[in-house]
Order: structure tokens, then sequence, then C-alpha cells
């Protein structure tokens, strides 16, 4: 069986044979020159960053234009180092599904440390501490997700670890972006040295959301006397430590039984899929659609590598911003989510199969392109209407991804103020829009509603995707019962008139009743929900 290991790679005959493409670089003089000289930290070590990021920089290693990799850091999952990239000496396979079915495949090899992101793990820490001291580091970018930035609650209180964080100054840090801040105060201490801070999450303006982050907890350390003032005023000096915007796009789901079962059948034994007690579903291997994106504000103090080589669009602020709304706002994130919360509510675990449900293409087809579309404005480096094209008719019905909705609801709660509440401000700010107007989006936000009672269409008990407000938005749903629409505004209105949730009071831009009619609707009893879409949507 082949398996991944630096010695197995050497032998470029065998990989060769199985039809997967091997790196093209000295992989042990590429690790010596990452330890030696970093250039590149990475926090977030799933499969986004394995099935992109990383092999965008082993374009560069290949064609001989870099000669450091990558240092991947995990803050949240340790096992993720210690069970996928330790044992298979931090390299990969890439696996991409064609809409054919047929697999593209080839070893990732750019990343030449991993290292676990806690000072609980003290040598890695130290580690960590080193490399931010080193005047070569030159960006430190993010694929946390949306709540890694998090200091809040929904109520609007620090979270536990953050409050410790702050009270405990930089030396034992517990939270993620407390992490950050200690390791940008490490970099301040050591001369302070220029760098990057690059999130490329879907966020809206993700820039401002990790410099707000660790800006906030520099500030409150700086006020307790747990730091010197100056480190604030670096933290805050575009000149020297900045906070680029980004849009990234490449699905990349969960490891697949198929994919793992065909590699095995090419002879590829470092297929294993694990699930962590995180819940974190990973395996050596990450499968994903071929379309990619990355559009990155070029802000960088220290310099960067020429990811442009690699297919990166480096753009000005304003530039960034427009493709980002086009995307995460209008022409992908949105229709994701979507298909997501009727997807769970009608018993799919296939994205592609709901595009083959009348109601539910129908329904993205509304979100994207009649009431997302007239809030976009143009970015120019990549058209949204041939985007939202290849999204709906290429992307979304590929049957060989295996994205289920049950992954994409995951967080909801951290997107959906990002997926529709940029476009009802949009339209609030618009004379020629009116946010009451829309019709479509209020429905996924009712159907949102709808999926926190945890019942699906036929009233049966459905699990809930994970969510950090899950405790709070089950709260908001409790007590309402299929056939009893009696309480639903009492109930629903703390939830949907709060701007943390959805970026707008909902009431305010006239869509709170609108909303709360459609839920009504679909909990008249079983079978309420395809009703409701079946009204609205007739196919």
């Amino acid at each position: 069986m082949l398996n991944l290991s630096k010695k197995n790679i050497k032998n470029a005959r065998i990989w060769e044979q199985a039809g997967i493409e091997n790196i093209k670089f000295d992989y042990d003089q590429m690790s010596a020159l990452t330890k030696a000289n970093p250039t590149w930290v990475h926090f977030g070590a799933g499969n986004i960053f394995r099935g992109f990021i990383a092999v965008l920089q082993q374009e560069l290693l290949n064609s001989g234009t870099a000669k450091t990799g990558i240092v991947a850091v995990e803050t949240y999952d340790h096992e993720i180092i210690d069970k996928i990239y330790a044992p298979y000496d931090n390299l990969g396979l890439l696996v991409i599904m064609h809409a054919d079915g047929s697999l593209e495949k080839s070893i990732v090899g750019s990343i030449g440390e991993s290292l676990v992101g806690d000072p609980s793990r003290e040598n890695d820490w130290q580690r960590l501490k080193t490399i931010f001291a080193q005047p070569s580091l030159q960006l430190a970018s993010f694929t946390i997700t949306e709540k890694g930035y998090n200091l809040t609650n929904i109520s609007g209180d620090y979270l536990p670890d953050v409050q410790q964080d702050i009270a405990n100054g930089p030396r034992q840090p517990k939270s993620v972006m407390g992490k950050v801040a200690s390791l940008a105060y490490t970099r301040f201490k050591s001369g302070e040295l220029p760098i990057a801070f690059v999130s490329m999450d879907n966020c809206s303006h993700n820039g401002d959301k990790l410099h707000g982050a660790v800006a906030a907890i520099a500030g409150a350390w700086a006020e307790l006397g747990l730091v010197e003032e100056a480190f604030l005023a670096y933290i805050n000096d575009r000149q020297k430590v900045s906070f680029p915007w980004t849009m990234i796009d490449k699905i990349t789901p969960r490891p697949a039984a198929s994919v793992k079962a065909a590699l095995n059948e090419t002879g590829f034994g470092s297929a294993d899929i694990i699930c962590t007690s995180k819940n974190t579903f990973i395996a050596p291997f990450v499968n994903a659609e071929k379309p990619q994106y990355l559009v990155i504000e070029d802000n960088f103090p220290n310099g960067r590598m020429p990811l442009e080589q690699a297919g990166v669009f480096f753009t000005d602020r304003e530039t960034v911003d427009r493709v980002e709304k086009m995307k995460v706002c209008t022409c992908l994130n949105p229709l994701h989510t979507s298909l997501a919360v009727f997807g769970c509510l009608l018993g799919y675990t296939l994205i592609a199969d709901e595009m083959k449900d009348p109601h539910l293409q129908k329904l993205v087809e509304k979100i994207g392109y009649e009431e997302g579309m007239p809030a976009v404005v143009n970015p120019g480096i990549i058209d949204p209407v041939a985007f939202i094209k290849e999204v709906i008719e290429v992307r979304l019905p590929n049957p060989y991804i295996p994205d289920t909705p049950q992954r994409i609801v995951t967080d909801t709660s951290q997107k959906v103020g990002i997926r529709f509440g940029e476009t009802i401000k949009a339209y609030s700010l618009r004379r020629d829009l009116a946010p009451q107007n829309l019709k479509y989006i209020p429905l996924v936000i009712a159907g949102w509603c709808r999926y926190l009672m945890g019942l699906d269409d036929l009233g049966n008990e459905m699990p809930l995707s994970l969510d950090p407000l899950l405790s709070t938005l089950k709260a908001a749903v409790s007590g309402i019962k299929l056939g009893d629409a009696a309480s639903v505004g009492d109930k629903l209105k703390p939830l949907l008139s709060n701007p943390l949730v959805f970026g707008v009071n909902l009431y305010a831009v006239g869509l709170g009743e609108k909303i709360e009619s459609y839920f009504k609707e679909m909990i008249a009893g079983p079978g309420a929900v395809r009703a409701t879409l079946h009204r609205y949507l007739q196919a």
C-alpha cells in the first residue's frame, strides 16, 4: 500500500503508477529552510487550508519561486496535529472531485512544520513565540471560522476565556484571539517587527474583524498596565501591522467514504477518516471541488510571496469588499445556508440532491438572481452573473461533492448577519430598494427559526448541528408546538430584533412580522414546511 511519508514520496515511480501527482521540490530542504527562516504561519489546520491555501504555496515551491513552506498551527482541535499531521510528516493528499466523477489526485507537501497553538503544549508554544520573533516572518493567515474571532456572547459580555485572557495578560492565553494578541506582543517586543495578519474566513470585512478583536485585547492589557501603551499603537500602525481584507471560495467538505474507497483501490493506504473529540471529520486526504477563488487586499508591511502566480488576485480594499459582498452576501454563501436549513428540515443529506428539488432550486435562484443581485456592485475582476451561474449550474449540483446540509448549517448564528443581514442593510440604504419587499430571504430566516425547534417537516425529532449560541437559540423557540401559533410573536421577537445575530433589528426594517407570518405557516402541522415552500415557490 502507498502511504504518506517523507521517505515514500522520494520514490517518484510508485506515485506516478498510482496516478498521483508528486511534489517537484526537495521536501527535506523545504522543511529545513522553513524552520530556519519561517515566512508564513497559518492558524486553522483544517480542510480549506490543506486543500486550497497550502496548495498555493506548493505551486510556488514546484516552480522554484519559493523556498520555504508554511507553518501550520491548530489552536482549537489539537487532535488534527496529533493524528493527521504528525503521523504523515505533514503531508496530505488533495483529491479534486470533477462533475464527471473522475478524481484528480496530488500530494500536498508545502507544510514545513505543524504545531499545536496552545501554552499547554509548552514546546510548541515556545516554538511559536520563536517564530514570531523572527524578522523573516511575513504573514500569519487564518481559517478559524467566523466564531473564532468572537470575544463576546449574544448579550455582548466577554466570553469566559476572553475574560481570563484580559485579566492575566499575554503569558498564558486561552482564547484564539488572546493567543494571537500574545504572539503579536512577542513580535512587538522583538523590535516592533512588521507583519500582515490575514483572515481568510468568510466574514464581512474579515480583516477589520480580526483587527478589532486583537486591538480590543491589546487595549485592555494596556489599560490594566499588563503591556506597554506602545503595543496598542503598534497593533494600530498599518505601516507595521496590517489586517488585509480577503475573499476566499472553495468547497472542501468532510472526507467522503466513497473517496476513501476509491483511494484504497488505487493502493493508497493513508486514507483513514477520523472524527476528533471536538467533532472534526478529517483524514490524511482532502476532497474538494475544482473551482477556487482567493482575493486579497495587497497590504503586506514585511513583503509577501508572489501568490498571484498561483492564481490569487491582489487588489485594493474597495475591490475586495465588492468581491466579498458578491460571494458571501449574494452569490454563494446565502444559497448554501438556504439549502442547509431546508435540507435538514426536508430530510436531505446531500446538497447536490437538493438542487434536484424544484422548490429548493427555485429558492436559491430567487435569492441569488432576484433579491441578492440588485445589491451587488460588480467588482470588475470577477463577473457576478458568471460567478453565480457557475454556482447554481455547476458547483452546487455536482453529485460527487459529498457536502451535507447538516455540515453547512453548523454555526449559522455566526453567519446569518453576513449572509443575509448585509443584503438587508443594502436594501435599507438604497432609494430604489426596500427591505420590506424582500420575500425569499425572510423565508429562509423563518426556516432557520423552524429548524431550531429540532423537528423535521414530518414532526420527527431532528438533531441540531453545533452552534456556539445553540442553547440560547433553542430557548427562543422553546414551548412552540406544531399547530399552535399563539405564542410565536412573543417567543421570536427577542431573537429577530437582535442585531448581534442578524446585523439589523429585523422589525426596524419591516421584516420581523413577515418572518413571524412565514414561521406560523411552517408550524401549521406535519408537512407544513413543504407546503409553505410550494405556496411561494410553485415550480
